[in-house]
C-alpha cells in the first residue's frame, strides 16, 4: 500500500475504492509483494540445491496457495486439511512436507496414504511409525536443538522448555527406534521460532542437524532449517536480510556436504516473510469516543479478526486512510468491537479520525485471517486479492447461516 498524491493505493487501485466495493472489514493482499519475496528467496542461494516451502499456516486462502504454487514453491503444511487445500490449489503430493504436533496416529496413517512428506516430532511417534512401516516409508525427524529466539515467547519453538521436536539430548534413544525398526529417515529438520531476531541462531541450530547426520544418518537426502525470518512491523524493526543470509547459509551447507561426502537438498519453510508485508486490513470506524485520559477509535472488528496485538504483543502500524490532506493529529487507542479488551494500537498518532472513516492496519497478510474466529458470534471477514491491477474476491464475508450451519436445535 502506498500513498500516491494524497490517496492510498494498491496496484494503483484507491483503497478507498476496494473499502467501498468489497466493503469492511477486508482483508486485502498484494499479489506483486508476494511474487516479490518470493523472488527474492529463490534468489538468495548459490551453489546447492534449495527448496523453499511456504508454511501455509500463515496464510491459507486456495486462491493465495494457487499464487504461490505458480512460482515455483513448494508448502509446508501442519495439518492433512491444510494438506488437501494444498493439493486442490495444484500442489503434486511429492510437493507437500507434513509437520504435524502431537496430533494422532491415525492421522500420521492418512498422511502416509496420501503420499505426503512425513515430519515425526516425538520418539512414541517415531516407535509407532517404526513399527507401522519399518523401513518401506522414509521419514524425517524434526529436532529441538535447544536455541532460544524469537519475537515472543508463544513464537519462540526451540528452547528447552518448548513442546515442538524431539530433544537434541535424546540422541541415543532415537538411533534406539531407528535401529529396532530399521526406519528410514531421510531428512532432519529443525524450526527455531518465528520473527527471528538473528540469523546466528538458524546456524546454530543448523549444527545440531550437522552433528547428528554425521554421526548417525549417513543416507540423508534433504536437512530443513525451518523458517522465522523476520518482516519490520515498525520503523526501527530488525528484518531478516535475506541476501546475506542466503550468501551465509549457502557457504555453511556447502561446506557441510564436504564433510558429509554427498551433495543433499537445504529446505527452508518460510510463511510470514512470503505473505506478512501483502497483507492490509481494513475497518471502518465505529465510534470516536474521548475520556479525560483517552481517546477511543472503535472499529468495526475485533480479535476475532486479528488477534496477533492481543496474542503476541505484535505491533502493525495503523492508518487513516480516509484522512491524508490534513496536518492536524490526535492520539488514539485504537479498539475492537468486542466483549473483552482488543486493543490493536495504543497511543498512536493518526490525523483526525471521524465515524466511517477507514482504519488500515499494515503487515496483516500472515496470521490474521488464519487465526480469526466467530467469537461473539461475530462474522469472519471477506478476502480479498489484487492481482494485475484487479481486485478478485477470493473468500465472501460469512453470513447468519455460516454462523448456524452446524448446530442443531434439539426439543426439549
Amino acid at each position: 500500500m502506498k500513498l500516491v498524491n494524497n490517496e492510498y493505493q494498491i496496484q494503483g487501485l484507491s483503497v478507498l475504492s476496494i473499502a467501498e466495493e468489497f466493503n469492511t472489514p477486508l482483508y486485502v493482499y498484494d499479489a506483486d509483494k508476494i511474487i516479490e519475496q518470493s523472488s527474492t528467496l529463490k534468489n538468495a542461494f548459490s551453489g546447492i540445491n534449495v527448496k523453499i516451502k511456504f508454511a501455509c499456516k500463515a496464510l491459507t486462502n486456495i486462491s493465495i496457495l494457487k499464487l504461490i504454487k505458480n512460482q515455483g514453491l513448494d508448502i509446508d503444511c501442519v495439518s492433512i486439511q491444510e494438506a488437501k487445500m494444498a493439493k486442490m490449489a495444484g500442489f503434486e503430493v511429492n510437493q507437500i512436507q507434513y509437520t504435524p504436533s502431537g496430533v494422532e496416529f491415525a492421522e500420521i496413517i492418512e498422511a502416509v496414504e496420501m503420499g505426503l512428506k512425513i515430519n515425526v516430532d516425538s520418539i512414541p511417534l517415531l516407535e509407532k511409525f517404526g513399527a507401522k512401516y519399518e523401513n518401506s516409508v522414509p521419514v524425517c525427524l524434526r529436532i529441538n536443538p535447544y536455541v532460544q529466539d524469537g519475537g515472543n515467547i508463544k513464537i519462540s519453538t526451540a528452547h528447552k522448555d518448548s513442546k515442538f521436536g524431539i530433544s537434541c539430548e535424546l540422541g541415543n534413544e532415537i538411533i534406539e527406534v531407528v535401529n529396532k525398526y530399521n526406519i528410514r529417515i531421510n531428512g532432519l529438520h529443525q524450526h527455531t521460532g518465528s520473527d527471528l531476531k538473528s540469523a546466528k541462531s538458524i546456524f546454530d541450530a543448523a549444527q545440531v542437524l550437522f552433528d547428528l547426520a554425521l554421526n548417525h544418518f549417513p543416507e540423508l537426502e534433504f536437512i530443513d532449517f525451518g523458517g522465522g525470518f523476520k518482516v519490520a512491523y515498525k520503523e526501527g524493526d530488525f528484518t531478516t536480510d535475506i541476501n546475506e543470509f542466503g550468501k551465509e547459509a549457502s557457504e555453511l551447507f556447502s561446506n557441510f556436504c564436504l564433510k558429509y561426502g554427498k551433495n543433499l537438498e537445504l529446505w527452508f519453510e518460510p510463511g510470514k516473510y512470503l505473505v506478512s508485508e501483502s497483507g492490509t486490513f481494513l475497518t471502518t470506524v465505529n465510534v470516536v469516543k474521548s475520556s479525560p485520559h483517552r481517546n477511543f477509535v472503535s472499529v468495526n472488528s475485533g480479535l476475532n479478526h486479528l488477534i496477533r496485538p492481543m496474542m503476541y504483543d505484535a505491533y502493525h502500524e495503523i492508518l487513516n486512510v480516509s484522512n491524508t490532506e490534513t496536518n492536524e493529529t490526535e492520539i488514539y487507542d485504537i479498539v475492537g468491537y468486542i466483549c473483552e479488551t482488543d486493543t490493536f494500537g495504543k497511543d498512536r498518532k493518526l490525523p483526525i479520525v471521524k465515524e466511517n472513516d477507514i482504519i488500515a492496519l499494515k503487515n496483516a497478510g500472515a496470521y490474521g485471517f488464519t487465526m480469526a474466529s466467530n467469537y461473539n458470534a461475530r462474522f469472519k471477514p471477506a478476502e480479498v486479492l489484487i492481482i494485475n491491477g484487479q481486485a478478485k474476491l477470493i473468500r465472501e464475508r460469512e453470513t447468519m447461516e455460516d454462523i448456524l450451519k452446524n448446530q442443531i436445535l434439539i426439543e426439549f
